[in-house]
């Protein structure tokens, strides 16, 4: 008999790790989507200003930019899986820009993994630790630059708040 129950708790260990099916994971999708858009959305008008400020900056700022949508587009894919999967790696609680997280090792092992979002996973891992581009540092700071001066980012960075504020106020529930 405690062979049995050992075994029905060994058998059923795995399952319990995985969370119920989410409700309205249709709506939660669209919505982390939302954010992925409006993030990659910032960062293109952040890196275009600061090539118009300093033109020699365009290919490090491409290069840049490439990392930051491949960082999110991963995310996206990697949400898409867990709340179809296992939606006890999100924390749907939060605000969007929290329901997932992904650690430096959490994206080693998708890309070690046969997951949908092993591929961009690799790219991920690949670029952050690869060697910085020449430039990296000058468009780090031109960018800091241009973050500590408000009035130059207002436009971009109002459109992004008011996204952002517009999709923690949608409702999947």
């Amino acid at each position: 008999m405690k062979r049995y129950a050992l075994a029905l708790v060994a058998a059923l260990l795995p399952m319990m790790s995985h969370a119920a099916p989410v409700e309205n994971a249709d709506c939660y999708s669209a919505k982390y989507h939302d954010y992925v858009d409006a993030s990659i959305n910032w960062y293109q008008a952040l890196v275009e200003m600061t090539v118009e400020k300093d033109a020699s900056l365009d290919e490090v700022a491409d290069w840049f930019l490439r990392g930051r949508t491949n960082h999110f587009n991963l995310n996206a894919q990697a949400f898409d899986y867990y709340l179809n999967n296992d939606s006890a790696k999100l924390n749907l609680d939060a605000p969007v820009e929290s329901w997932l997280m992904l650690s430096q090792e959490d994206v080693k092992t998708l890309s070690q993994s046969s997951l949908p979002p092993s591929s961009l996973a690799k790219d991920v891992f690949a670029f952050r630790q690869g060697e910085s581009m020449e430039g990296n540092y000058a468009l780090r700071s031109a960018l800091a630059d241009l973050l500590s001066h408000p009035k130059e980012i207002d436009k971009p960075l109002n459109q992004y708040n008011d996204q952002m504020v517009s999709i923690n106020d949608r409702q999947c529930q």
